[in-house]
């Protein structure tokens, strides 16, 4: 598996980033992208944020919309030559906390467990939250603190993690490439 994580603040360029590394990747290979979108419409402006999305992406892409069960879209797509790039974190956190404790937990841990062992190439994008002041309500705090530790954990076993300040990429972890000094 190859995974790369990108982090940024709301309209930080994060899924722009995300998409020019998955189309440098997809250049570098034959492999077909799967675009996984775990936003879902739930208003008028959310509903033209994905048009935005989707107007970006190139007509090859293929798309799954998965806003709860990411570590199913996973295995139906584990192959070596797989490129997916999933968008994004957050709405998949917020959609899984709006699901329940039960849903939380199976999911979150079949997610991470299916990532490590994936066999093709993962761009996931995600929110940093972290940088801001402590929330008001429980609710909120609970959501940050979950982005946070689940973007740790994707941080630990991704081999690039970046993230996108104001459109510009800036790497904080690279592996070596297998095979390059």
């Amino acid at each position: 598996m190859t995974s790369t994580l990108i982090l940024g603040g709301i309209r930080s360029g994060k899924s722009r980033l995300a998409e020019e590394q998955v189309r440098q990747a997809q250049a570098g290979q034959s492999a077909s992208v799967v675009y996984v979108a775990t936003g879902e419409a739930g208003d008028e402006e959310m509903a033209r944020r994905i048009r935005q999305h989707q107007a970006r992406r190139p007509r090859d892409w293929g798309l799954v919309e998965a806003p709860v069960e990411l570590a199913a879209v996973l295995g139906a797509h584990a192959a070596p030559n797989s490129l997916l790039l999933i968008d994004c974190m957050s709405l998949w956190l917020s959609n899984l906390l709006h699901a329940g404790d039960e849903v939380f937990a199976r999911e979150r841990a079949a997610f991470l467990d299916t990532l490590s062992g994936f066999p093709g190439q993962v761009v996931v994008v995600s929110n940093e939250v972290g940088l801001g002041t402590i929330a008001m309500d429980a609710l909120t705090r609970r959501y940050c603190d979950e982005l946070g530790w689940l973007n740790q954990d994707l941080a630990a076993c991704s081999d690039t993690v970046m993230m996108s300040v104001a459109g510009l990429p800036l790497v904080l972890k690279q592996q070596p490439e297998a095979g390059r000094a």
